[in-house]
């Protein structure tokens, strides 16, 4: 996904050069600026246009409250804690002082370096934001000390800053909160000097969470799912069971005679809608609607049918991604050959808090409360389903309950049925419309379903000289917006992603992808195709090293060292290595594992990060497995908050787990079989392992950390399991072969 979104960071229009933006803080006094960049990373790394960007981050009030407009989304990945730590490394601020808060949708002053519009995901919101924030920090710190300096009647280099309070060496001081006014109204400086990592306070070592405290007491309006605003609606939806059904007939008097019911509305290609004056009647009515479905032009197969198909496929040849010498000459020349097929099902993102989103249509205007994930996106449909201009939608972002992809869609569906809904309903009133749990599992998008079909050949010696790899996958970009950035000559980027830039030294690789067609929405999951190829990839450098008569962690090794002839797969392989050595120093691999338990490794790059994980697990009387414990290893860069990185860790491994014990989403008729975490089993907390991670020291940029925890824990359990057996488990969940 993260090649996809530089590429449309190439692609995409740049607002045009401006000057510094200083505002006043409103009423009260005090100071907002923003910073304009000499480039972005993307930029620089991709040779996009020199067109450079500010934006109004900081603001400082006299009552010495500096706040951090956040861009982005926070899902709970503590970005918002994230931008806060680089401001207040450069401000000098202290940690009591600074809050968060986050920024209206306005893509001119906010878009995503990375994107070219404003949005999160791909891991990149420190990624992106890195120098910008700092350099939105150290400006403010400039323009205040600047302001001290003139009052005071001394040099500016003569003044010090430290935890939020100027000081002069003849007992002046100040707080920034009297000195915002004054700074204020100074010219903003031309360029600014950034702290070195030596001089860093912050970053690198801690920060406190700052979103704790509201969601720890429930303050009001923290999420989505908290909106009350006068005189509001509550909205149901109910959708087609068969994607792309329609509503052929309707019977809505039962639910009308519910209390606080409304009204019963169709949507037009969305459904029929139940409107209340407060959830529950309009959950209550939505029961008792009788709809009956044109199924005409649905997507009526069954998973099983589905998967016959894709097995066909798996047999035949496809357009090429990837041709590296003669895999098939290797092959057939080879001492060893090892062949399997995975299968893959569809997922649901399953996040806590289901699709939410309030809305107020007044004449032209519109306001929209909730998660935004991808707010330009937001903005533009929304605009363009109620017929006003964009720049009269505003949108006020919450935090998210959870995403995992889920919050953005291709097509803003559920900003289009919120809209909708407000625009049939016609009057000037709030309406929320709320995503049962049900509907968020039947109705939603999911992660694509797959099968991989891989050989592997070996030569006497044990070296890997022949890899091919076919892959059916429904695209996830093909017929959207962003298929000219992702798909090309016929390869979706995100289908083959993890193993396209496959890097252990092979003598000739050779992959295929074929796109089957299929009406089940898809959607990013949580680290994309990465879920399953570092499944595919990492499973079956077990199974070569296997074959080879090699320790697992020693053929990695002795496949990562070896020259590739290029030079971006042994840059990657030597960081590979770094984590894979920390990795089995943490676990004290070469002890082996204690009586009754089974280890399995696995190491993969994603999203520009680097994550080895040993997975440890024990066998129940009745064949299943229990995970007890997971080592981790990270080198994402500078990790801005080191705890923040290893929670991410946590929660990626946690999530990953899930999906590969439990989770599935299948298909009856095209109907959806889960409806609820009673048929959609997530991670629970008996399930979940200890967990240690080790974040490696790094000088390099910071890169993702929300994703690249998730992929490689389905390989290292799996591994942990074929050592115990001696099979690796090839079909998802592993609880279909009585495994979890």
């Amino acid at each position: 996904m993260l090649h996809l979104m530089q590429r449309m960071a190439n692609a995409a229009p740049r607002p045009s050069r401006r000057s510094f933006l200083k505002l006043s803080a409103g009423a009260a006094g005090g100071l907002l600026i923003g910073v304009k960049l000499p480039g972005s990373l993307a930029q620089a790394a991709e040779g996009a246009a020199s067109d450079q960007m500010f934006t109004p981050f900081v603001r400082i009030t006299p009552d010495n409250l500096v706040t951090v407009l956040n861009k982005h989304l926070d899902m709970g990945q503590g970005n918002a804690t994230g931008l806060a730590t680089l401001v207040a490394e450069e401000l000098d601020a202290s940690t009591e002082q600074m809050r968060a808060e986050f920024a209206p949708a306005d893509n001119a002053k906010y878009q995503n370096l990375l994107f070219g519009v404003q949005g999160t995901g791909g891991s990149t919101a420190i990624a992106n934001s890195f120098e910008q924030y700092r350099k939105a920090g150290a400006t403010a710190r400039a323009m205040l000390v600047a302001a001290a300096a003139e009052a005071w009647g001394v040099a500016a280099s003569e003044i010090s800053v430290k935890a939020g309070t100027l000081s002069h060496p003849s007992g002046k001081s100040a707080t920034f909160g009297e000195m915002a006014e004054a700074a204020a109204a100074l010219d903003v400086p031309g360029d600014v000097t950034l702290k070195t990592p030596d001089q860093w306070v912050y970053i690198g070592k801690g920060f406190p969470r700052l979103d704790v405290a509201n969601k720890t007491v429930g303050a009001p309006n923290t999420y989505g799912m908290d909106v009350q605003r006068d005189d509001q609606l509550v909205a149901v939806l109910t959708r087609p069971r068969a994607f792309g059904a329609t509503v052929a007939s309707l019977n809505a008097d039962e639910a009308r005679k519910v209390a606080g019911v409304v009204d019963v509305i169709d949507v037009p290609g969305h459904g029929v809608a139940v409107l209340a004056t407060s959830t529950w009647p309009a959950i209550k009515a939505q029961g008792l609607l009788e709809i009956e479905w044109d199924e005409s032009k649905a997507e009526t197969r069954s998973s099983d049918a589905l998967f016959d198909e894709y097995r066909t496929l798996a047999q035949a040849e496809g357009p090429v991604f990837r041709h590296d010498g003669d895999a098939a000459a290797q092959l057939e020349g080879a001492a060893n050959v090892v062949e399997e097929t995975f299968e893959f099902p569809y997922l649901a993102h399953g996040m806590m808090e289901p699709m939410v989103l309030t809305i107020h249509v007044e004449g032209d205007r519109a306001t929209l409360w909730y998660p935004a994930q991808f707010q330009t996106v937001d903005q533009a449909t929304a605009a363009s389903v109620l017929g006003i201009p964009q720049e009269n939608v505003a949108i006020n972002t919450l935090y998210g309950g959870g995403s995992f992809g889920r919050r953005t869609s291709f097509d803003a569906k559920h900003i289009v049925e919120a809209a909708s809904i407000a625009k049939i309903w016609g009057k000037s009133q709030p309406i929320k419309l709320v995503y049962t749990r049900e509907d968020d599992t039947r109705a939603g998008y999911y992660r694509p379903m797959g099968v991989h079909k891989v050989r592997v050949g070996l030569d006497a010696d044990g070296n890997l000289v022949g890899w091919h790899h076919r892959i059916v996958q429904q695209s996830l970009m093909s017929g959207t917006a962003f298929e000219s950035f992702a798909v090309k000559d016929g390869i979706d980027s995100t289908s083959v992603e993890g193993v396209e830039d496959f890097s252990y030294a092979v003598s000739a690789f050779h992959g295929e992808l074929h796109s089957p067609k299929v009406g089940v929405p898809v959607l990013w999951w949580r680290s994309v195709g990465h879920t399953q190829t570092a499944y595919v990839v990492e499973t079956m450098i077990d199974r070569a090293a296997e074959a080879a008569g090699a320790d697992p962690v020693a053929f990695r090794r002795a496949h990562l060292t070896r020259k590739t002839g290029s030079d971006a797969h042994d840059a990657d392989n030597a960081r590979k290595l770094g984590v894979l050595d920390k990795v089995v120093e943490m676990s004290g691999w070469s002890e082996g594992a204690p009586e009754g338990r089974f280890r399995g490794v696995a190491v993969h790059k994603s999203f520009n990060s680097y994550v080895a994980e040993v997975a440890e697990v024990s066998r129940r009387d009745d064949g299943t497995f229990k995970v007890e414990k997971v080592w981790c290893a990270v080198d994402c860069g500078v990790a801005v908050n080191p705890d923040n990185v290893k929670a991410q860790m946590e929660g990626g491994i946690g999530y990953g787990l899930g999906a590969i014990l439990f989770d599935e989403i299948t298909l009856t008729d095209g109907h959806v079989d889960q409806e609820n975490f009673d048929t959609y089993r997530p991670l629970r907390m008996e399930d979940m392992p200890a967990v240690e991670v080790e974040v490696i020291a790094s000088a390099a940029a910071p890169t993702g950390a929300g994703e690249p925890g998730t992929p490689p824990i389905g390989p290292a359990v799996a591994n942990a399991i074929r050592a115990a057996t001696g099979s690796v488990p090839s079909v998802l969940p592993l609880s279909k072969a009585g495994l979890a």
